[in-house]
């Protein structure tokens, strides 16, 4: 049974969800129902509004990973944070787990990535392909064990599967993502969470951090089996 959204921050302004896996955050044909129509169709039925309901996604997840995403309630609220993230002023936190055994404390990840449209994914290239950007993340171990290694990261750009491409490229790919490689199974979508996101107030224009719970299931699967191997 697929989980719903849950509200985690709500205003006249801004609405952040956590985002369970599963679910396309938007962009399907009209009749499948994605996040955002979901979220539509919830605020219309619970405020009793008579005419359409205003979401603009200004942050988005991959299907498989959970966690933070941000929408704006009005047309004005989407605009400015829009060019927050155009600014690269927010900062959005992850957790993830990958398989066996992280070597380094911490550091940053560069590489250059390419879209492959065929098969949905993206591949690690080079600074010269016409087609490369430049994805960037910093990361800090929190746990390791032999067969896995629970990591929190902060990406510097927002590609579309960065971290997923990055940390596989590594040797290292995330719980349950088969895309890119792993053989270790998880329980719903992969082991990836949006855990926290910080931006400005549209309107007050004031830092706001939301976080984001893990899934309860982490617990008794990925950070389960870090624990685990490491007593």
């Amino acid at each position: 049974m697929r989980l719903e959204p849950t509200i985690l921050y709500e205003d006249r302004h801004v609405l952040v969800v956590n985002k369970p896996a599963g679910w396309v955050t938007m962009g399907l044909p009209e009749g499948q129902e994605t996040l955002l129509t979901w979220l539509k169709k919830m605020i219309k039925e619970r405020d009793a509004k008579p005419g359409n309901v205003f979401l603009g996604i200004v942050s988005r997840l991959d299907t498989p990973v959970t966690g933070a995403v941000l929408l704006a309630k009005t047309s004005k609220a989407a605009a400015r944070l829009a060019e927050q993230f155009r600014r690269r002023t927010v900062s959005k936190i992850y957790w993830a787990v990958v398989e066996g055994r992280w070597p380094k404390a911490e550091g940053t990840l560069q590489h250059w990535i390419k879209h492959d449209p065929r098969f949905r994914r993206v591949h690690i290239t080079h600074a010269k392909d016409p087609d490369a950007e430049e994805a960037v993340l910093s990361y800090r171990l929190l746990e390791t064990s032999h067969n896995c290694s629970l990591l929190e990261l902060a990406p510097k750009t927002g590609r579309k599967h960065q971290i997923r491409i990055q940390l596989s490229s590594c040797g290292h790919p995330i719980l349950g993502d088969r895309k890119y490689g792993a053989k270790t199974p998880f329980p719903a979508g992969i082991a990836l969470h949006a855990k926290e996101i910080t931006f400005l107030h549209p309107v007050e224009k004031t830092p706001k951090t939301v976080e984001a719970p893990i899934p309860s299931y982490w617990r008794s699967t990925a950070l389960k089996s870090v624990a685990a191997d490491r007593a």
